[in-house]
């Protein structure tokens, strides 16, 4: 069965203040996780987490390489990967216990969606912050 987004997860995630891993977020400022992170950050008062390949710091935060390293609580894994790669992303967010996953636009893996649901984890798939929080008038 298709992953189908809950509204009221959806509001309480862009509504709650929380730790938010941003795995893909690099200083890159082509990339869209740049602009998405900064209004999670500076809009809806996230706080972010850079999780790359480099370990960039971004927007005055430290960056790290994988989610294994972030010391603390996790609220939100958001992910700015491609879809064949999400999986590994999703699995290391359950393993290191965050509360929710969160796959950026475009960005659909089921079984992982699936797996992450399972661990108790709450799920958005296929849509972004920014989008959402415009819906919901943030």
């Amino acid at each position: 069965m298709a992953h189908v987004n809950d509204p009221a997860l959806i509001k309480a995630l862009l509504t709650t203040p929380g730790r938010w891993a941003v795995v893909g977020l690099s200083n890159n400022p082509l990339r869209p996780a740049v602009g998405v992170s900064l209004f999670l950050q500076q809009h809806l008062g996230q706080e972010i987490i850079p999780v790359s390949l480099k370990g960039d710091d971004v927007h005055g935060a430290k960056g790290y390489t994988e989610l294994a390293q972030i010391p603390g609580r996790i609220d939100v894994v958001d992910c700015f990967v491609n879809s064949t790669k999400v999986g590994a992303v999703v699995d290391d967010a359950i393993a290191v216990g965050a509360r929710a996953i969160w796959l950026q636009l475009g960005v659909i893996d089921e079984a992982a969606a699936q797996r992450a649901a399972d661990a108790g984890m709450g799920v958005v798939m296929d849509t972004c912050p920014k989008i959402e929080a415009a819906i919901l008038g943030l």
